[in-house]
């Protein structure tokens, strides 16, 4: 059995984790039988959306209590995670994934990556262990492990493809059904929801993403 870590980053596609994204990941995930463990930095999100009418809300929330919604509330503080008892980590996409783990949008020049995560993916890739990324997490991934020139996508968006690019990753366009894999930083990416349409499609890429990375952790 593998086990695999998902990092969430709260409950809701424009303030967080993309909910379809995170729900087909464990699916896919179970369907392999992976002992699957959800981490989430213990600390407020960068703001809070109201999903009807995508208007700002006067009100803060805790991104680990807001992931635990999506993991049924098996939610652990992503200081714990222990990438000695990991085989891979992948990180769904949603504005979180962004906006709460980084300053990518607010000052690319100085993205200020959360420390927690950025060393957790930093771990797990100097033990060559397997990383996912979906939707516009390739971007964090690019900003955390820039100076080994990952290759990655978001689909085709070209402004999102150029700071990835500023970052020192290589970006390679990818349609929603398929998947980009860096053999040698051992990173698998797919588009989802950057370039899907719905759950169907989302689910076409994000199953052949987690048959890569279970495919790349029997090579480890």
């Amino acid at each position: 059995m593998k086990s695999i870590g998902i990092i969430l980053s709260g409950c809701g596609v424009n303030d967080g984790t993309e909910v379809h994204e995170a729900v087909i990941t464990m699916l896919c995930l179970d369907q392999k039988n992976a002992d699957i463990s959800y981490f989430a930095p213990d600390i407020n999100q960068a703001n809070v959306i109201n999903h009807s009418n995508q208007e700002l809300m006067s009100e803060s929330r805790n991104i680990k209590i807001e992931s635990a919604r999506i993991s049924r509330g098996n939610i652990k503080d992503i200081k714990s995670a222990d990438s000695d008892k990991l085989d891979a980590l992948i990180l769904p996409g949603g504005a979180g994934a962004i906006k709460n783990f980084s300053k990518i949008f607010d000052n690319p020049a100085s993205p200020e990556i959360n420390q927690d995560v950025s060393n957790l993916v930093k771990k797990m890739h100097s033990k060559k262990k397997p990383i996912g990324s979906i939707c516009i997490s390739p971007l964090l991934i690019a900003a955390i492990l820039g100076n080994f020139n990952p290759e990655l996508t978001i689909g085709n968006d070209i402004n999102t493809a150029q700071m990835i690019e500023k970052f020192g990753g290589v970006h390679k366009n990818c349609s929603f059904d398929s998947i980009i894999t860096d053999e040698k930083n051992l990173l698998v990416s797919t588009p989802a929801y950057m370039v899907s349409t719905g759950p169907a499609q989302v689910y076409q890429g994000i199953s052949k993403l987690v048959d890569k990375i279970f495919e790349l952790c029997k090579q480890n």
